[in-house]
């Protein structure tokens, strides 16, 4: 029974940190709990447990609430012990900040960049003579081409490369 107890406490507590990080992030973005509630999706009694901390709300309406709130939805999973804090990453930190893209583009970010890191750690040591910046290494016009940025609107992770009118003409 003890164990139990202490099982229940953590909760709690775990429910209440939760809670109360919503509501100074509600609060900071000058949202009442019926607004924010309303853009959640979820009803206002429900939302007003949650910040109280009588409620453990599910991934998903953790996630419902950081797109209300246009926070990560990775912040509010480590507030609620869903997730472990990563390490920390400059790149990482300034994306989620960029209030000028949205939630999905921000991970379409993390994830290629995610992606970058991880192959570099699995590789040998990056040559020197090898470009170090994404734009030495794509060329500017890769970069604003329609493909990536529907891709970034789209939230499709992956971009094709499309060819020129020089590379179908030697295929």
């Amino acid at each position: 029974m003890a164990q139990d107890e202490k099982l229940a406490a953590v909760v709690s507590n775990a429910a209440q940190d939760i809670g109360s990080f919503i509501r100074a992030q509600r609060e900071a973005a000058q949202v009442s709990v019926r607004q924010l509630a309303e853009k959640a999706g979820v009803s206002n009694p429900y939302l007003s447990q949650i910040e109280r901390g009588l409620r453990k709300p599910s991934a998903d309406v953790l996630n419902q609430i950081a797109k209300a709130l246009r926070v990560s939805a990775e912040v509010l999973y480590v507030q609620a012990g869903i997730l472990e804090p990563s390490e920390p990453s400059e790149v990482r930190d300034a994306v989620i900040a960029d209030t000028a893209i949205t939630e999905r583009q921000k991970q379409v970010l993390l994830d290629i960049y995610t992606s970058f890191v991880d192959q570099n750690l699995a590789g040998a040591a990056p040559d020197p003579a090898t470009p170090a910046t994404l734009d030495a290494a794509v060329p500017p016009a890769t970069l604003d081409s329609p493909a990536v940025l529907e891709a970034l609107e789209s939230g499709t992770p992956t971009v094709e490369k499309s060819t020129t009118d020089e590379e179908s003409a030697t295929e």
